[in-house]
């Protein structure tokens, strides 16, 4: 199923939802990251502020709804940002680190792999990733479909 058919099924149920899709994959591993989602293993997410600038896209909003695809840009489910906050790579908690789910859930493991995926970005971009480097950390849940 696409993500616009997905979306159509969630508006008969909840119209509020509106008519914009904003349909993307997690990160370097897409199908176990969404599996992760659909099991409520992982509730949160992190990507680089500084990437949302050099793109000139918004910010997530709480309260939003997102369409979770997998590595074939099929559609896993919908969810709704609960929280958003920006904060330096180094001040990531553990608290966060746990609810994304990934890896052995720890921050030594969370800061590793995400050093990894967004460094080739800001290289890209003539940008430079350190621990001051602000992560736009993002809290979910899924609204559909529901276990």
């Amino acid at each position: 199923m696409n993500a616009q058919e997905l979306w159509n099924e969630y508006k008969q149920i909840n119209p509020s939802i509106g008519d914009d899709i904003d349909a993307w994959q997690f990160g370097a591993q897409p199908d176990l990251l969404a599996k992760l989602v659909l099991d409520g293993t992982k509730t949160a997410t992190a990507s680089a502020y500084d990437l949302y600038v050099v793109d000139n896209d918004p910010l997530p909003e709480v309260g939003s709804y997102d369409v979770v695809l997998d590595s074939k840009d099929q559609a896993v489910c919908i969810i709704q940002i609960k929280k958003v906050s920006v904060v330096a790579f180094e001040e990531v908690s553990e608290e966060h680190v746990f609810k994304e789910g990934e890896g052995d859930k720890t921050l030594a493991y969370w800061r590793q792999v995400h050093e990894d995926f967004f460094k080739p970005y800001y290289d890209d971009y003539g940008l430079t990733f350190n621990g001051r480097s602000l992560i736009v950390l993002e809290e979910f849940e899924v609204v559909y479909p529901k276990g």
